[in-house]
């Protein structure tokens, strides 16, 4: 594999036998230039109605070689109803869904995925980042299902009524209730995320669920010891039993908070050889679209940080001087530089793509096979 520029066809977009096949277990759409999407970047809970998925968007991932990715929907935190919130949320994307109908695809299952890639479209895998909007019912679990939501990760960073968050200092594991979500969620064939979670939930959810599970978006915690960071015994148990591990573009990979290109390589090398190259992508946790004022953006980010320090959301190494993102890793060439640098510390292109997304359709084929 070279990291020579991936072809894009403007009319038809179908990619060529030599672009591998690139999903991002966790990610945005988003042109985070476009004023609506600006003014919401300061704000604690940014809805999917602020998102801006405008031309300019939909360029910069088909520019970037993305397939498929991973959004996030519904009720994350905040005094928003979570589950009337949620349902809102699907009804918003099945819009933007079918406004962009020659651009994005809903992915349901994994023939989706290759129907994204045969057709030029970007795969759109509806996830939430909070089960809370389940309530006090399982049975909403299936009314999800139905709707097209694919990935349900347990936690954020707080602990809530299925578990402890990775900020949560009592380490509590999953609850009965969780337990029972865990179950819910193996029947309709959805994937328990475990990204955000404490360790102990992560633990004893991986070890309950029948069908493997999947950390979308995190980094390795023996590189950088910080609560968002999964443990090797964490990586090790979710790989052993069949699972997948993203590596996220975020600050958290180093103590500094300021994390560079090659931190993600780092992390994604030891991922490698704690779980085994079968197990692990990427989660990137960010667009394509890169912000073109980052002095301006600066600014509106330290409101956010303080404002989720304040809900008791924040995570440790969230600081007003750090970034959501890898400042050398970022918009459209992304993808393309991560494979430079893969292929700079000796990795052989069928490992790369591995990474790159086969590696999350595999994982999607094990969860998602008997999802109509």
């Amino acid at each position: 594999m070279t990291s020579t520029p991936m072809p894009h066809d403007p009319m038809n977009r179908r990619p060529t036998t030599s672009t591998p096949m690139i999903i991002n277990a966790l990610g945005q759409l988003d042109n985070p230039n476009a004023p609506r999407s600006a003014d919401a970047a300061a704000q604690l809970n940014q809805s999917s109605e602020q998102l801006t998925i405008d031309a300019r968007t939909l360029a910069d991932a088909h520019a970037s070689g993305l397939t498929a990715v991973n959004i996030t929907l519904g009720y994350t935190m905040g005094d928003l109803p979570p589950y009337e919130h949620t349902l809102h949320e699907i009804d918003v994307w099945d819009g933007i869904v079918r406004e962009h109908a020659a651009d994005l695809l809903k992915v349901r299952t994994v023939a989706d995925l290759h129907r994204a890639r045969e057709s030029g479209r970007i795969g759109v895998v509806y996830g939430f980042q909070n089960a809370v909007a389940v309530g006090d019912d399982t049975d909403r679990v299936a009314t999800f299902a139905e709707l097209g939501v694919r990935v349900v990760q347990l936690t954020y960073n707080q602990a809530n009524h299925i578990g402890d968050g990775s900020m949560a200092p009592a380490n509590r594991g999953l609850s009965d209730f969780g337990r029972r979500v865990v179950e819910a969620l193996n029947e309709h064939h959805l994937m328990v995320d475990l990204s955000h979670s404490g360790e102990r939930t992560c633990l004893e959810a991986a070890a309950l669920s029948r069908t493997p599970v999947s950390i979308n978006h995190t980094g390795c915690r023996a590189l950088a010891d910080l609560p968002r960071n999964k443990t090797d015994e964490e990586l090790r148990l979710v790989a052993s039993r069949g699972g997948f591990v993203g590596i996220y573009f975020m600050p958290f990979l180093s103590l500094s908070g300021h994390a560079t290109a090659a931190d993600v390589v780092e992390h994604i090398d030891h991922a490698v050889n704690v779980c085994g190259e079968d197990h692990v992508g990427i989660g990137t946790d960010g667009p394509v679209t890169s912000i073109d004022d980052l002095d301006a953006y600066r600014a509106d980010l330290a409101e956010h940080v303080s404002l989720r320090r304040a809900a008791g959301v924040g995570a440790a190494g969230e600081r007003a001087d750090t970034v959501p993102f890898v400042l050398d890793l970022r918009g459209v060439d992304q993808f393309r530089e991560l494979i430079h640098l893969l292929e700079r510390r000796g990795y052989r292109s069928e490992r790369i793509e591995k990474i790159l997304g086969r590696n999350f359709l595999d994982y999607a084929d094990r969860v998602w096979s008997k999802t109509t």
